[in-house]
């Protein structure tokens, strides 16, 4: 099975049983049911970019530590400017 075909059964799962939670299908106590269980795919979406920021971040504040993949990647951006100035373009 593909990360694709698993990310996709997850996510067929999470939204079936959020459906029949939000319809009352699964016996819950009221104030969960009033309360909790509408707003939770927002709580879901701002936990999810939460954490994608938060990888994002760590990704950058560690990107030095990398000193091969940081040497790398001045290399071809100076490389990528070598080249679009033989083409023409002016660069700051």
């Amino acid at each position: 099975m593909t990360r694709a075909t698993e990310a996709y059964t997850f996510a067929a799962i999470v939204v079936a049983v959020y459906t029949f939670l939000f319809l009352g299908f699964i016996p819950l106590p009221q104030t969960v049911q009033d309360k909790v269980i509408p707003v939770f795919p927002w709580w879901a979406l701002i936990t999810f970019g939460c954490y994608c920021l938060g990888n994002i971040g760590t990704a950058m504040y560690t990107f030095r530590d990398c000193p091969e993949a940081y040497h790398e990647l001045m290399s071809e951006i100076s490389q990528a400017k070598s080249e679009l100035r033989s083409k023409g373009l002016q660069l700051n």
